[in-house]
């Protein structure tokens, strides 16, 4: 393990020479990301020390460059004294608070930085409240709202651990102000657009199956499975690159006698190992999905166990295994050994990696370049678990995926979440075809179908929460440790997703685990709400509101039973009874009304035409309630009211004195209530 030093300023010291001691100690006395770790250079390598998954082979590298250029090919650093501190900093923070995902702690040194060179100075110790504050401004400038408060998040732990360590010369204690991005709305454009970003299409939806029944190229097959897999249960498509051959879990249930389906996984984000049961809709189709992945990478995970048994030996297929040992090899032989299209494109390779003569190479130099070009860390793919390439189920040859590369018969890799993803269109503006394009399926517009891995995450979240799953089930289900983070996949409609949750999880007698709640928890059928093409609805003492507040505020506050924008839901006990109450509550009132306007009180024949229509609402509606015609689960809307509280008529004339409130209070028994002040 890395050692840590902890660094402690010298009080009798300035911010500067604090500084430059906190560099001085990280440069020469820290060991985080290794002891040879090149301090001084701008590019850090540091993938041996981190556990990055779903990256493939791709190294990992720490870019200390501006928060201007950071998107360029040839980036411009940050400015000193800065750059070495943020170097110090990123060095002594991994060790003290390790972090895989370096983009937000990267990119607010990168902010702070820009706020100080703005100023004149890029020394860390000039920064003050006001350095800080600007340095946020450009992150919510630069950044989506969900990033920039995950970069505010390390732009207040910067602040912070500059100031205990005084190495500023004002004291800053300095507060995330950005907010997290919110997730309640359910109306207007905002949710549309937030939703359509989320959410895979529709067109992705109907088009996945029919590719996954379709496909033969590996490629297609590798995609259209692993998408099969993510609409079984909410992963991140890391967890299931890192899935090991034997992932199959089945366990029998002993009270109904079905054998339940999991699968193991390790998440992501820290929660512990667990088993997700797959539900028994989709069961046949994962296992499916897992017996074509596994047949695709065979070869490839025989491969990987050559060379754990073999580590100095090149791998050769059976077809070439008669040329091992030989001293030289012409371009034929080499294109066979390597795969490749012609001997066009060995003669290239060789140029590439500066070998051969006269079309003629020599066997070892051509085995020397191969191992070299096995993974970093073989035979270890996953450090956290200890899966090996062999052991694993996302492995391939080298090329395998790709389209305009031949694949290579010696070297393997893994599969990386940006090949998945540019598989599923994310990279065809830029020439590369998507397994929609090679099937020919588009949008309903004609448009191309581009969708993300993790976009399958937030519909099966969508669908649990449309369904009633409870948060903390959702959690687990979803392998977070922090239930908050579920309002974030929360995407639900009226109606919408209802039918989907349902149809995805069949015939509920066969479920396992949390989900076989799932379909009773839906107190109301809100699929009947889908039918009333209302934007939006909320819940009230009687039923359900589907009055449009982005429109106009309620007319007729506390007044539902006389608007027609009421719904009620025939069986819905506790609502039900409400109903009755407000009946009977309402009949006594009118016959009150009808006494008061028997004596002429002031306003009382307004009163007591509201209270005879209240009275005729709420019984037409409970007789709706009592028919035995109508069933449970009904959706039952009133007509509008032929008069309510904005239309009552003017009070008649009065032929005596109007009677006060005290008068009132006394005569119909409300002396001592406390509705009445």
């Amino acid at each position: 393990m890395a050692e840590l030093i902890l660094f402690q300023p010298k009080a009798e010291l300035d911010a500067a020479q604090n500084l430059r001691g906190f560099i001085d100690s990280c440069r020469t006395e820290l060991t985080v990301f290794g002891v040879d770790l090149p301090f001084d250079e701008n590019v850090w390598d540091i993938t041996d020390s981190i556990n990055l998954k779903g990256f493939g082979n791709n190294r990992h590298r720490l870019v200390f460059s501006n928060l201007e250029t950071v998107n360029e090919n040839s980036p411009s650093p940050m400015s000193e004294p800065f750059l070495s501190f943020a170097k110090a900093y990123f060095r002594y923070m991994q060790g003290y608070k390790p972090i895989n995902g370096t983009g937000p702690r990267l990119a607010a040194l990168r902010a702070l930085e820009a706020a100080l060179r703005e100023s004149g100075d890029a020394n860390p110790v000039k920064s003050d409240i006001h350095i800080v504050n600007r340095a946020a401004q450009m992150i919510v400038e630069k950044y989506t709202a969900s990033a920039a408060y995950r970069v505010g998040g390390q732009l207040e732990m910067l602040s912070e651990f500059l100031c205990d360590n005084k190495l500023i010369t004002i004291p800053v204690r300095w507060r995330n102000f950005i907010k997290r991005p919110g997730d309640a709305v359910r109306v207007g454009k905002e949710f549309d657009e937030r939703r359509n970003d989320k959410m895979p299409t529709q067109a992705a939806l109907d088009a996945l199956p029919e590719i996954f029944l379709r496909a033969v190229e590996p490629i297609d097959v590798i995609v259209s499975s692993v998408a099969a897999m993510l609409c079984a249960s909410p992963d991140r498509i890391s967890e299931v690159m890192s899935l090991p051959l034997d992932c199959e879990f089945k366990q029998l249930n002993k009270k109904t006698g079905v054998e339940a389906y999991g699968l193991r996984w390790w998440p992501a984000k820290g929660a512990d190992p667990m088993i997700k049961w797959v539900v028994p809709s989709m069961a046949s189709v994962v296992q499916e999905a897992i017996a074509k992945i596994r047949k695709t990478t065979d070869e490839s995970r025989r491969i990987a166990k050559w060379y754990e048994n073999h580590p100095n030996e090149i791998y050769l297929v059976k077809e070439c295994e008669h040329l091992r040992g030989q001293e030289l090899l012409n371009m034929q032989e080499l294109t066979d050994i390597l795969g490749l299209a012609d001997k066009g494109s060995a003669r290239a390779w060789c140029a590439n990696k500066f070998l051969g003569v006269n079309d003629l190479v020599l066997f070892a130099d051509v085995e020397k370049e191969i191992l070299a070009m096995l993974p970093s860390g073989f035979p270890i793919m996953d450090k956290v678990t200890g899966c090996k390439y062999s052991e694993a189920l996302f492995v391939v040859r080298k090329n395998e995926l790709g389209s305009y590369r031949g694949t290579n018969n010696c070297v393997i890799e893994s599969i990386s979440t940006n090949q998945i993803n540019s598989a599923l269109g994310g990279r065809v503006e830029h020439g590369f075809q998507s397994v929609f394009t090679r099937f020919g399926y588009v949008e309903p517009d004609g448009s191309n179908i581009n969708i993300t891995t993790h976009q399958f995450r937030h519909y099966l979240n969508t669908l649990a929460q449309a369904g009633g799953l409870s948060q903390i089930d959702i959690a687990k289900w979803s392998g977070r440790k922090d239930i908050k983070q579920n309002a974030a996949y929360d995407h639900v409609t009226p109606g919408q997703m209802i039918r989907k949750i349902r149809d995805a999880i069949g015939d509920e007698n066969l479920m396992f685990g949390p989900l076989a709640e799932l379909g009773k928890k839906t107190l109301i059928p809100r699929d009947e709400f889908a039918r009333l093409l209302v934007p939006t609805a909320h819940t009230t003492e009687l039923g359900y509101c589907i009055h449009d507040y982005t429109m106009s505020p309620c007319q007729i506050h506390m007044d539902c039973i006389n608007c027609s924008e009421l719904i009620c839901i025939k069986g819905d006990a506790e609502k039900e009874r409400r109903l009755r109450q407000q009946f009977d509550e309402a009949q006594v009132l009118m016959q009150q009304a009808e006494q008061a306007s028997k004596e002429q009180y002031f306003g009382s024949d307004r009163w007591l035409d509201h209270h005879k229509a209240t009275v005729e609402r709420l019984s037409e509606l409970l007789s709706i309630m009592d028919n035995p015609n109508v069933p449970d689960g009904a959706v039952i809307q009133l007509s509008p009211p032929k008069t309510s509280a904005q239309s009552i008529s003017m009070p008649k004339k009065l032929n005596k004195p109007a009677k006060t409130i005290t008068n009132i209070k006394q005569e119909i028994g409300l002396k001592n209530s406390e509705g009445f002040n």
